[in-house]
C-alpha cells in the first residue's frame, strides 16, 4: 500500500509540513522514535531488530551483528531465521528472541510479561509459564488444539508426531516445521490421497509437496480453502451498491447519499459529518473537512472507546481505567460530561444500537461483553468466558453484534443482539485486533490489527477477506477505527495523528489531524450512518408499531414489542381486542372488509332502533315480551367492541374471527 513518505501534505495556518524531494518530514520524538535517512520516523524498538523498516535500511546499520536477508529475522544470537517463523509460538532462534518481543502469541501466551509457548508445550505435564497457566486443569480439560491433549488437528492442518499442529501447506516443503521433523518424512507418497491434503476442493500432488486448487468460479484462500468469487468485491470499484452483469459493474448509492459523477464516489446528503476523538487532553471533534478540532471539553481527558447517537449528536465515552461510561452532548456550547453508569472493570470496546437504544461494551477484567440501556438504568453481562475482549460493533438493522478478542486465540465473532447464534468470522492470520467498524451501506466489517499493523475487512458472514491498508509508518500503534464514505479513518499513537486512506486499497493516504496528544478512539457522527429503517424486534421476527424494548431482568435477555402508552395506562378501559389488532397490522383488503361490515351493522343498528322506537309507542305489551325484543339490539352492536361478562354467546364468533385475522396478519 502507499507510504506516507511518497507525498507531502500542505496545511494552511501555523501548522506546516516540509517538502524535501517529495517526502513528508514529521517531527520525530527523540526518546521514542528513530529518524530514517528519508526523514520518516519509526519506533525505536524497531531499530536493529533484523527487519528493515526504513527504505534505505538505515535502522539496521551499525547494529553490531551480521546482516540477514530482507525476508529473514536476525536473532539476538546473530542467527538468521525466516520471517514467517517470527512470533509463531516456536523458539526457532534457540535463544527465544524471535518470540520475546511479540505483542501477541500465535500459539499460547503466558501473559503480557511472560513468554510465548508452542502448542506442544501446553498441557505436556511440565509447567513453562511462571504462574503454571499452561498446565491449569481448566485449560487442559478443554477440547481443542492445545498440544498433546488436543486429540487431533483441524482438517486444514498437519499433526506432527509430538502433537503439534501446522499448516498442511508446510508439509514436505523441504523446510522442517515440526520440532520432531515429522513434516518432512514420508514425502514420497501422494499427500492428496489423505483427506485431499486438507484442501476444501481440489488437490494436486507435486514432486515436493502439493497444492490446493479451486474451480473457475472460486478462488484459493489461506492456502487450502476455496470461496466463491464476488465480482463486485473482487474488482472493488463501487463505494456502495454494485450490480455485476457479465463482468461489468454498475455502481449506485443508497438513498441518503448522492454520487459524484466526476469520480463515482458516494457523498452523504444533509449536514456535514463530524469526527470525534478521545485523547489525553480531552474529547474533541471537528467537521470531517474542517481544519482544526474544537477546544478540549472540560473534564473529558482520557483516551478510551467512543461511540455516538447521531440523531441528537450525543457521545458516549469510557475513559481508560475508570470503570465508567459518560455521556457528552456535541450540541451548542461544550458541556461537562455526565456520568451515565458505573461498570465492572475497564471498558475496552464500546458500541451503540441506535434502533433499540442499547449500549454494548467489552471488559478485559471480566472477560465479557455487557449490555445496558441507553439511559443507564440497567445493565448486565451478555457473553462471558472471553479472553481479552477488545472491540465491538453493532448492526441493529440486521440484528447482529460483532466483537474481537486479543487472547488465545485471537479472533472475531458475531452473535444476534441477545447473544444467541454465535459464529466465528475470523480465526486465522489475526493477532491483536483492537478496533472494529462497520461499512453499513456495503455490509462489510473492518478491523484494525495492531499485531500485523494492517486494516482488513470481511463481509458479515466472514467471507471475501481483504487487507486494504498495510504497515506504512502510520500504523505502528493504532487505536481507533471508523469507516465513512470512501475512506477508513484511524488514530495512531506513535505519530500522534488521525489518518485516513481509501477503504478499497489503502491509497490516498493522508493525515487529517496532527499533533494530538495520545489519541484514542475515533467515531464519525452523521445521521446517514444510523438510518432509522423498519426492523424486526430482536429475534422475534415481528415488526413493532410502537417500539421494541429489551428485558434485562430475565435469565436470557429478550426483546418484545411495548404497548402504546395510552394502552398501558388504560388497559382496563380499552377493549382487549383493540390492543391485539392494531390498524397498521391489517392489510388494505382486510381493513376494507371490516369497514364494510361495520357500516352494514351500523345501518342495521339504526334500522332496529327505529323499529324499536315505533314499537314502544304501540299499545303496551307484557314486560317479558318487551325484554325479549330488546336482545336483537344487543347482538347488532359493533363486533370490535367486547361486551361485559354477560355477553351473549352469539357474539363470540365475531371476536374469534378477528383474533384469527390478527394472528394471520402478524
Amino acid at each position: 500500500m502507499g507510504h506516507l513518505g511518497d507525498f507531502c501534505i500542505l496545511l494552511i495556518g501555523p501548522l506546516t509540513c516540509l517538502c524535501v524531494w517529495g517526502h513528508f518530514l514529521p517531527t520525530c520524538d527523540k526518546q521514542l522514535q528513530f529518524r530514517c535517512g528519508d526523514g520518516i520516523c519509526i519506533p525505536k524498538q524497531n531499530v536493529c531488530d533484523g527487519r528493515s523498516d526504513c527504505q534505505e535500511a538505515t535502522d539496521e546499520q551499525s547494529c553490531g551483528h551480521p546482516r540477514c536477508k530482507d525476508d529473514e529475522f536476525t536473532c539476538s544470537n546473530a542467527r538468521c531465521v525466516p520471517q514467517r517463523f517470527l512470533c509463531d509460538g516456536e523458539d526457532n532462534c534457540g535463544d527465544g528472541s524471535d518470540e520475546a518481543s511479540c505483542q501477541d502469541c500465535a500459539a499460547f501466551s503466558c501473559g503480557p510479561t511472560d513468554i510465548c509457548l508452542s502448542r506442544n508445550k501446553v498441557c505436556d505435564g511440565r509447567p513453562e509459564c511462571r504462574d503454571s497457566r499452561d498446565e491449569s486443569p481448566e485449560l487442559c480439560a478443554l477440547p481443542g488444539p492445545h498440544g498433546q491433549m488436543s486429540g487431533s488437528c483441524a482438517s486444514f492442518e498437519f499433526q506432527c508426531g509430538d502433537g503439534q499442529c501446522i499448516s498442511q501447506s508446510w508439509r514436505c516443503d523441504n523446510m522442517t516445521d515440526c520440532t520432531d521433523g515429522s513434516d518432512e518424512k514420508n514425502c514420497d507418497h501422494d499427500a492428496c490421497k489423505v483427506n485431499k491434503g486438507g484442501c476444501s476442493h481440489g488437490c494436486v500432488n507435486l514432486p515436493m509437496g502439493f497444492i490446493c486448487v479451486c474451480p473457475e468460479n472460486m478462488r484459493l484462500l489461506m492456502d487450502n480453502q476455496c470461496e466463491e468469487i464476488d465480482p463486485c468485491l473482487e474488482r472493488d470499484v463501487c463505494d456502495q451498491l454494485c450490480v455485476d452483469l457479465n463482468g461489468n459493474q454498475t455502481c449506485s448509492c443508497h438513498k441518503d447519499y448522492w454520487m459524484d459523477r466526476v469520480n463515482g464516489e458516494c457523498r452523504v446528503k444533509g449536514s456535514e459529518a463530524q469526527l470525534a476523538l478521545s485523547s489525553s487532553t480531552g474529547m474533541r471533534w471537528k467537521n470531517i473537512s474542517g481544519y482544526d478540532f474544537t477546544k478540549p471539553v472540560p473534564r473529558s481527558a482520557g483516551r478510551g472507546p467512543v461511540t455516538a447517537l447521531a440523531s441528537n449528536r450525543t457521545l458516549y465515552w469510557a475513559p481508560q481505567g475508570q470503570g465508567a461510561i459518560f455521556r457528552l452532548s456535541m450540541g451548542g456550547k461544550p458541556e461537562e460530561p455526565v456520568l451515565l453508569m458505573k461498570v465492572q472493570g475497564a471498558v475496552t470496546g464500546l458500541a451503540l444500537d441506535w434502533i433499540h437504544k442499547l449500549l454494548y461494551w467489552t471488559s478485559t477484567e471480566s472477560g465479557s461483553v455487557h449490555i445496558g440501556l441507553l439511559d443507564g438504568s440497567a445493565q448486565r453481562p451478555l457473553i462471558t468466558g472471553l479472553d481479552r475482549p477488545s472491540a465491538l460493533a453493532v448492526d441493529p438493522l440486521h440484528r447482529l453484534l460483532f466483537w474481537a478478542q486479543c487472547g488465545t486465540p485471537a479472533k472475531i465473532e458475531r452473535t444476534s443482539l441477545d447473544g444467541r447464534d454465535r459464529k466465528s468470522l475470523v480465526t486465522r492470520l489475526i493477532r491483536h485486533p483492537v478496533a472494529l467498524s462497520l461499512d453499513v451501506p456495503r455490509r462489510l466489517l473492518y478491523w484494525l490489527d495492531q499485531g500485523t499493523k494492517t486494516i482488513s475487512r470481511v463481509n458479515l458472514e466472514g467471507l471475501h477477506r481483504k487487507t486494504v491498508v498495510e504497515s506504512n509508518g502510520y500504523l505502528d500503534r493504532p487505536f481507533g477505527l471508523a469507516v465513512f464514505e470512501g475512506f477508513v479513518y484511524w488514530s495512531e499513537e506513535v505519530t500522534q495523528s488521525v489518518c485516513r486512506a481509501d477503504k478499497h486499497n489503502g491509497r490516498k493516504l493522508g493525515a487529517v489531524f496532527l499533533n494530538s496528544s495520545s489519541p484514542g478512539d475515533v467515531v464519525i457522527v452523521q445521521p446517514a450512518l444510523q438510518p432509522e429503517e423498519p426492523t424486526v424486534c430482536g429475534n422475534t421476527g415481528k415488526v413493532c408499531h410502537n417500539r421494541c424494548v429489551i428485558d434485562l431482568t430475565s435469565q436470557t435477555p429478550g426483546f418484545h414489542c411495548a404497548l402504546p402508552e395510552r394502552e398501558q395506562g388504560e388497559a382496563q378501559e380499552i377493549p382487549a381486542i383493540s390492543r391485539t389488532v392494531p390498524p397498521s397490522t391489517l392489510s388494505d383488503p382486510l381493513f376494507a372488509g371490516i369497514l364494510s361490515l361495520i357500516v352494514f351493522l351500523s345501518v342495521l343498528l339504526v334500522g332496529t332502533a327505529v323499529w324499536w322506537w315505533r314499537d314502544v309507542f304501540r299499545p303496551l305489551r307484557p314486560l317479558r315480551q318487551l325484554t325479549e325484543q330488546s336482545f336483537p339490539l344487543k347482538e347488532s352492536q359493533d363486533p370490535l367492541i367486547i361486551q361485559g361478562p354477560h355477553m351473549d354467546s352469539s357474539t363470540r364468533p365475531h371476536k374469534e374471527t378477528l383474533l384469527k385475522l390478527n394472528r394471520d396478519g402478524e
